[in-house]
């Protein structure tokens, strides 16, 4: 299929648009919708670094787009980078690392089945949907919109001098047509010094936000030296993609880099060493619908 075909087609998970792609949006009124065809699971979505159930995305490796406005790097494929060996990691199915410039942002656009999860790393992002929701959140914080039957939203960098940073994490629900829902809560990020601090879980009243499937996060912070364990919550049925946002790490006998992703599966743990002082995203997902 043309790559022009591809970006015309409907995502998987019956998501309406590709956010971010040429949403220029310093008037906080353009909605341009693209959309993706559906797509076949692959776990093992880059065959240079495969080895025995893991996959190896070093960070410039991912695609990237500059809009001038907008600077993201995405570890799948999204928009106008399309990779067919980078759909996803299970039901991850986007990683986004975006830079938004001051006063920029993404206009009003639609979404359907997805779960769609925003962790601000530096600045500050305001956040406004068509359920009536008008919200800032800034590093610390994280925000979930779960878009089940349908919802738009917009989101645009709050400040006028400054650039905001953030992670925008899309995963395919195990259920559709759901009410809508959002939510943020701000983390005491205290709380993940040299241990596990969990961020989201597939249950409301447990720790962090909470999404429609069996889907769990985990940032660390660890200083130079330190090690940490992560048991997986559903060994059987789930595997972990590791995102490195700061520093160097060694997860399972793999050296990683900043912005470098890992993959694992089909392991009951992770060993997580920290090579220098370093910040890790844990996403424990069904490798399967």
């Amino acid at each position: 299929m043309k790559r022009k075909e591809f970006i015309k087609k409907t995502i998987v998970g019956g998501a309406f648009s590709l956010l971010g792609v040429g949403t220029m949006a310093n008037n906080k009124e353009k909605n341009n919708s693209q959309k993706n065809t559906p797509i076949g699971f692959n776990h093992l979505p880059n065959k240079e670094y495969k080895t025995m159930n893991t996959v190896l995305h070093k960070a410039v490796t991912r695609g990237q787009a500059n809009h001038g406005w907008l600077q993201s790097k995405h570890t799948f494929s999204f928009a106008n980078y399309h990779n067919p060996e980078r759909m996803h990691f299970g039901t991850l199915r986007v990683l986004n690392d975006d830079i938004v410039a001051p006063s920029m942002g993404f206009g009003t656009h639609p979404h359907r089945d997805m779960e769609i999860i925003s962790i601000p790393l530096e600045g500050d992002l305001e956040h406004k949907d068509s359920m009536g929701n008008t919200a800032v959140i800034k590093s610390g914080d994280i925000q979930v919109l779960s878009a089940g039957s349908g919802i738009t939203h917009s989101e645009y960098n709050k400040n006028s001098n400054s650039e905001v940073k953030f992670l925008q994490i899309w995963v395919l629900p195990n259920k559709k047509g759901v009410t809508p829902r959002y939510d943020q809560i701000t983390l005491n990020t205290i709380d993940r010094e040299n241990k596990l601090q969990q961020i989201l879980s597939p249950t409301p009243e447990d720790a962090g936000v909470w999404i429609h499937q069996n889907a769990w996060f985990h940032i660390t912070n660890l200083e130079q030296g330190n090690t940490v364990n992560y048991a997986l919550k559903n060994p059987d049925k789930n595997g972990v993609y590791a995102f490195i946002l700061k520093g160097d790490a060694t997860i399972n006998h793999q050296n990683l880099n900043k912005r470098d992703g890992f993959g694992v599966w089909g392991v009951d743990s992770l060993d997580i060493h920290a090579d220098s002082s370093t910040e890790i995203l844990l996403m424990e997902v069904p490798m399967t619908l």
